[in-house]
């Protein structure tokens, strides 16, 4: 496992932690430690400022308690760097630093126009999009069609016409909305070789449920 050091960072793991309390476990303080880890696994290869990395990728899902509350009206990486500005302002940082930590937290999502442009930005984009695929990210995508009451397996139905955040958003809708295009996303060198291999594990998972859900297997 990868060791993530945030003694440099003020321990702010330990100020961010009390925002995840009754989040849903698909996105809950587990999700950002993991994409810690792949921050500080990928930030030295691409010589990252790993204060700036690490204290977005703790802070990066800040908000996502206000999408779950409005069934994703609300969007997380929006919530998330209003909520986090007042905390970086109490810290010891530059404001080019805090800049750069509010801006990889707003465009983590690449959303409504908000495009990753910094180096650090960049590798918390492709470390929270990594989490969204292979083992884990299927195990994610379960969860969470549980968490809103989702039913297993839904092949008969055209996902282009179903929505999210109900009983039709199951686990393989996610795969085919938004997780098979994840692959060709990623902006950086080890952010692509990493998200092949995990691409590859979630096609081979998604063909066998298939058929063993149509009897074949």
């Amino acid at each position: 496992m990868v060791a993530v050091d945030f003694s440099f960072s003020w321990n702010i793991d330990e100020i961010v932690k009390p925002f995840f309390q009754g989040v849903k476990g698909s996105h809950d303080w587990d999700h950002t430690l993991r994409v810690c880890r792949l921050c500080a696994h990928i930030g030295p290869l691409e010589n990252a400022d790993m204060t700036v990395l690490l204290c977005a990728a703790c802070l990066h899902d800040v908000g996502r308690c206000k999408q779950d509350e409005t069934n994703g009206r609300l969007c997380h990486a929006i919530e998330g760097e209003k909520i986090a500005r007042p905390i970086l302002e109490k810290l010891p940082l530059t404001k080019e630093k805090a800049d750069n930590i509010l801006h990889a937290i707003l465009t983590h999502r690449y959303r409504q126009g908000h495009e990753p442009k910094t180096l650090e930005a960049k590798i918390l984009f492709d470390a929270d999009k990594l989490d969204a695929i292979g083992a884990i990210g299927v195990a994610r995508a379960f969860l969470f069609a549980g968490e809103i009451g989702a039913r297993l397996h839904n092949p008969e139905m055209d996902v282009n016409k179903t929505k999210p955040y109900g009983r039709e958003d199951t686990g393989y809708r996610e795969y085919k909305v938004k997780l098979i295009h994840i692959r060709d996303r990623m902006l950086t060198s080890e952010g692509k070789r990493l998200a092949k291999e995990r691409h590859d594990f979630m096609e081979t998972f998604f063909a066998q449920l298939q058929a063993e859900y149509e009897g074949e297997r």
